[in-house]
């Protein structure tokens, strides 16, 4: 029966969505390492009432994919385009590095400016590149940049390197604070004023929870049993990253449940705050994660899924993700099973606030509003996932690699729906829609930019910048 009412939900167009004649605000939320399994709404013990409000208020895209570590992710989510077209896959960028998206790339802010989205945020994370202003995100479309520009620090006081990362438009900023709950006040000020103007906004909020440092308020920890008369949990690798051990919990599985629920609840006062400027209801809300869990054995969970994040398999690419659009008609907890991700938002919200002209470079991702309006049922469409990882509706082909890590020995091919675990090879059954999806993969595998970040490298003896102000024009 279940079944049965999925799919006459998908069957129907949803309400509302003819009625729509103003352009929605836009707000996409994304959360940094949360797992497949990390929010309640798949079961975790992790409390994510807000986020689990989301999925009943909104619509579940069940099989939404992203790439399998961050930086990655932020390129395809921005730009509609794979990010191995920009050389960005297999590394983040490191604060060492000079490397930074190809300035020729047309971003999300870019085009809605175009569109007459006047205040254009980003509230959070970056890490797209920060060697020379030609990177920084005012320089990308953005109106306002809150946040900070590495991939990680310590999250009560925002060192990395050495050095306070913590920024406001082209400046330093001396705001103190836990991260989290700096992002969210910056993010309901924001609301409170863009909702003033008559232009629509659009906001990128991107937590950098619950990625490590594994840090969190102990407000939040003792909903996790913390006790300060115990010790606080040892290591963890994240000295590596500048941090202090404040924040810390008994273990790492309680500081990361803490870091998860402080994000919630994050979550719930930004929607708190357009319900309060009687905003909510035609302000599209797209939320998901950048990647799977981390999966050290003691935080991040994949939940039913195989792998965690750096991996090609589902726990490490697909990503809980729900919309929300009341004036369209997303809404009602309603699940689709399309297989969609990252590099579709840019061309689907090309597509609802209009934008007819035809960008500088071709999208990999498409347009989901139809889908989301019911006007279609289903997409035929290949989704790569890199390094010969492949989806076609149901079937994924995962290819041979030389990564102990991923334990791949030959060519697999998996019938997702029936087995998210990926633990059952079907391809001598269906060689026939193996060689297919072999010959797409193929295809992407072959893509050659004409720049690639290839590792992380060595620091050399690298100092970061005072306060990490950029100076340098390209």
């Amino acid at each position: 029966m279940k079944k049965l009412l999925l799919i006459i939900a998908l069957a129907m167009p949803f309400a509302g969505y003819s009625q729509v004649k103003k352009k929605p605000n836009i707000i996409i939320i994304l959360a940094d390492d949360l797992g497949w399994g990390d929010v309640g709404y798949h079961s975790s013990n992790i409390k994510t009432p807000n986020i689990d409000q989301l999925s009943k208020d909104g619509v579940v895209l069940n099989r939404y994919y992203t790439a399998p570590i961050c930086s990655p992710t932020r390129v395809g989510l921005l730009t509609g385009r794979y990010p191995n077209r920009v050389g960005i896959r297999d590394a983040t960028i490191p604060p060492w590095s000079s490397f930074g998206l190809d300035t020729s790339e047309v971003l999300i802010p870019q085009m809605l400016a175009t569109a007459g989205y006047k205040n254009r945020a980003i509230i959070g994370k970056w890490h797209l590149g920060h060697n020379t202003l030609q990177y920084h995100p005012m320089r990308r479309g953005f109106t306002h940049f809150y946040g900070f520009l590495n991939g990680a620090l310590d999250y009560f006081t925002h060192v990395r390197e050495g050095e306070v990362d913590w920024q406001n438009d082209y400046e330093p900023s001396a705001d103190k604070g836990y991260t989290t709950e700096l992002l969210t006040n910056e993010a309901i000020k924001c609301i409170k004023n863009y909702s003033k103007d008559k232009a629509p906004f659009f906001m990128y909020l991107a937590y950098n929870a619950p990625h490590g440092p594994l840090q969190a308020p102990e407000k939040y920890l003792k909903m996790y049993g913390y006790d300060a008369s115990k010790p606080k949990y040892k290591g963890g690798g994240e000295e590596g990253m500048g941090a202090t051990d404040q924040g810390r919990g008994n273990t790492q599985k309680q500081t990361y449940a803490a870091m998860v629920t402080c994000m919630d609840d994050g979550i719930g006062q930004v929607l708190q705050a357009l319900r309060a400027q009687h905003i909510d209801d035609n302000t599209l809300i797209l939320f998901h994660s950048d990647n799977g869990a981390a999966g050290n054995g003691n935080t991040g969970s994949h939940g039913e899924l195989r792998g965690y994040k750096f991996d090609e398999w589902e726990g490490g690419v697909r990503a809980p993700a729900i919309i929300k659009w009341p004036a369209a008609g997303l809404t009602g907890g309603k699940v689709i099973e399309q297989v969609m991700g990252y590099v579709d938002v840019f061309p689907t919200l090309k597509d609802i606030v209009g934008v007819k002209t035809p960008g500088k470079k071709p999208f990999d991702g498409i347009s989901m509003w139809p889908l989301l309006t019911g006007k279609v049922q289903k997409f035929d469409r290949e989704f790569y996932l890199g390094h010969g990882a492949i989806i076609n509706g149901n079937w994924k082909l995962v290819e041979d690699r030389n990564i102990p890590k991923m334990k791949i020995k030959g060519d697999m091919l998996f019938s997702i729906p029936g087995d998210y675990a990926e633990t059952i090879d079907v391809k001598a059954a269906n060689l026939d829609i193996y060689l297919k999806l072999k010959a797409a993969a193929a295809r992407f595998d072959t893509i050659k930019p004409k720049a690639v970040l290839l590792s992380k490298g060595p620091k050399n003896g690298f100092k970061a910048p005072k306060n990490w102000k950029i100076t340098e024009e390209n």
